[in-house]
């Protein structure tokens, strides 16, 4: 029987997750995201796992709204280029099972700026700053992971009300767990 482990960044993104899926908040960004994830992975228990990332996502292209489960997550703020050119692998982008066929940009940058929306729209449909610390922990363990991601704005001016929307986002996502993790 498969079981699940919510990750979220903040305890408002998890405010509605059912009682008795275990929820961990590892705070903001990809490396307490990351660190948090493989914290509760080096606890034991990992067989018949699945962890769920939990979270808000901020839409790079118009016209994004509701739930996704994107297919791949690129860590949008390395320097993969260079990277590569001194014959090291980056790994900024990491493949999802049983995604919808979209693309996460996570990231350390809250993102906010018009500029940096449409250089990372060239990319990605959506930005977070969890999903690949969460998913690059997965992968460590060999445990499955899904993102689960909710849009609460468009990553331009309006991710400053992100507080606010917080609360409706945390709903619909409490609600996809309800209906899908039982």
């Amino acid at each position: 029987m498969t079981r699940y482990l919510v990750v979220s960044a903040t305890e408002a993104e998890a405010a509605y997750v059912p009682e008795g899926i275990p929820v961990v908040v590892t705070g903001i960004g990809k490396t307490a995201a990351g660190v948090g994830t493989a914290k509760a992975l080096a606890a034991g228990g990992t067989e018949d796992l699945v962890v769920l990332n939990v979270g808000t996502t901020g839409a790079l292209r118009d016209g994004l709204a509701g739930i996704y489960l994107p297919s791949s997550v690129i860590n949008h703020d390395i320097n993969a280029e260079a990277i590569r050119a001194i014959g090291l692998d980056p790994a900024e982008i990491l493949p999802i099972d049983d995604g919808d066929g979209t693309v996460l940009a996570s990231g350390d940058v809250f993102v906010t700026d018009p500029v940096v929306r449409a250089r990372l729209a060239e990319r990605a449909h959506l930005v977070d700053m969890e999903g690949y610390g969460v998913a690059f922990a997965c992968r460590q363990f060999g445990v499955p992971v899904r993102l689960v991601k909710h849009v609460s704005d468009t990553a331009d001016e309006a991710a400053m009300d992100w507080p606010a929307l917080v609360d409706a986002s945390a709903k619909v996502l409490g609600q996809w767990v309800k209906t899908n993790c039982r």
